[in-house]
């Protein structure tokens, strides 16, 4: 099972990360790196498989495309973005850490206007007067 593999490997280079910083702290993030880079390529069959079971229900709901490759597109971002904070935060760098999370909330909510605007136009077409 793949929870157990990521687990291992987890537990595994946890220790070597300790081990490795006290000795040499920046190779100890590049291990955390390589760490964070093989969990994510073992994810991305799982996430090709969310993806295409949401393009299934989205074909069956028949719901506008433009407002479903926003929300992959919002989804992904938010997953990078806490990907490249984390490794940040382990590499000390707090600061830079802060600054990406900003970047990715104004992204994501630049990203979410059109579908906003859309909701509330509905909602505007719904009430009475």
């Amino acid at each position: 099972m793949e929870i157990g593999q990521i687990v291992g490997l987890a537990l595994v280079t946890t220790v070597m990360i300790l081990i490795i910083r006290q000795q040499k702290p920046v190779m100890a993030v590049v291990v955390s790196v390589v760490f964070s880079v093989i969990v994510l390529t073992m994810m991305i069959d799982k996430l090709d498989m969310v993806i295409q079971v949401m393009g299934d229900l989205n074909q069956k709901a028949e719901v506008n495309y433009f407002f479903f490759t926003t929300l992959l597109k919002i989804l992904g971002i938010a997953y990078l973005g806490e990907f490249v904070v984390v490794i940040c935060q382990d590499a000390g760098e707090q600061a830079v850490a802060k600054k990406v999370e900003f970047a990715v909330k104004i992204i994501i909510a630049v990203l979410a206007l059109p579908i906003m605007v859309a909701i509330l136009e509905s909602l505007m077409q719904l009430l009475p007067g």
